[in-house]
């Protein structure tokens, strides 16, 4: 845990832009960014691939987000489509990447020689070994290049590593599901808590919106609806993210993915057996101590656990727990949103430390 932040100039405000506005955690990016009270005066420039095929390279926000739509003829900012003579006229300083794995990869060194910082939503960024990274199957035109770069990028936890990410030129948006787990565990093991050679078996279940806009076989109604579903067992994508956030082999700790029958939020029930016995009391300080400058997180009072229900739409990471009555085995509940505190709201909480704005202003 970092409880300071390294001094940076804090801006009054930032121009920023959303490259992949389409998507759901870019519907969510712009919605939190057009109601940023830090961007008031300097409205986001946002591309989109929509944007290329029409006729004057631009569409209505609206058109893509109508949830978005103001009403009494007022219009939101147009998508356009990508031209670095537009992103340098709009004097960009942050960019956020909502784009494929293989994209952001690919245009992420771009930005970076335009002089933008980049905040990356995709996993092309996260995972400094290879060998995890492989999961995404990855090429770079420049290896070299990339390898300095991905030596560079610094995982955007703000809780974990604040004081990196508020002078990073590259911030890597942690996965989904990776956020669930980690964010539970971290204060745990960083007190050497856990007995890890025990085995950590993490159980997460996620809405729909998780696997993103494009319709597969598994996420149309048909399939989803009146079902629960386990996948990617033993190879889901963001398993590297827990190995390496959490200093943990892949012996130590087994994630399990489920689809859950909702549209959004993420629920993660995960089994740990301590190294000595404890008091729940423990646990709960722990807990507290080590999140206790991190505003975007609530920790659960034991009974209490989380519930989708109470984190949906907003940007919170809420954790609970349980400890049987012999003092070692631990049932810990995590709950965040897939689409805010899982992609867009973690966004824009690391361009607030980058900032060093309030981690929380415009999230709440």
């Amino acid at each position: 845990m970092q409880s300071t932040r390294t001094q940076v100039e804090k801006r009054a405000s930032v121009r920023t832009a959303v490259a992949g506005v389409g998507g759901y955690a870019g519907g969510e990016l712009a919605r939190l960014l057009l109601s940023h009270p830090r961007l008031a005066g300097t409205q986001p420039l946002f591309l989109g691939r929509v944007a290329d095929d029409a006729a004057d390279g631009r569409v209505a926000l609206e058109h893509l987000h109508p949830q978005l739509a103001l009403g009494a003829g007022r219009r939101q900012p147009e998508v356009r489509a990508f031209d670095w003579d537009l992103v340098r006229a709009a004097g960009t300083e942050i960019v956020f990447l909502a784009l494929p794995h293989e994209t952001s990869r690919e245009w992420a060194p771009e930005w970076l020689e335009h002089g933008v910082r980049v905040i990356d939503l995709s996993g092309a960024w996260r995972l400094r070994d290879a060998a995890n990274r492989a999961v995404y199957k990855l090429h770079d035109a420049d290896p070299a290049r990339a390898e300095r770069l991905q030596a560079e990028a610094v995982f955007g936890a703000p809780e974990l590593h604040r004081e990196a990410i508020a002078g990073a030129r590259l911030v890597a948006n942690p996965g989904c599901y990776s956020t669930s787990i980690i964010l539970a565990l971290a204060p745990l093991l960083r007190a050497g808590l856990v007995d890890v050679e025990h085995g950590i078996v993490c159980d997460a279940k996620s809405g729909v919106s998780g696997a993103g806009k494009a319709a597969t076989a598994k996420t149309h109604f048909m399939y989803a609806a009146d079902n629960l579903s386990a996948y990617a067992v033993f190879g889901h994508r963001h398993t590297g993210e827990m190995l390496e956030q959490l200093g943990l082999t892949t012996e130590q700790i087994q994630f399990t993915p489920h689809l859950l029958p909702v549209p959004r939020g993420i629920l993660s029930t995960i089994y740990v057996r301590l190294a000595q016995r404890a008091e729940p009391e423990e646990i709960e300080a722990c807990m507290r101590v080590f999140y206790a400058t991190s505003p975007m997180v609530r920790v659960h009072a034991t009974p209490h656990l989380p519930q989708i229900q109470h984190v949906v739409r907003t940007n919170y990471f809420d954790v609970g727990f349980e400890l049987g009555k012999d003092g070692k085995r631990l049932v810990i509940v995590s709950c965040l949103d897939n689409l805010l505190k899982g992609a867009a709201g973690q966004a824009v909480q690391n361009m607030n430390t980058m900032c060093g704005w309030d981690e929380a202003e415009g999230l709440r």
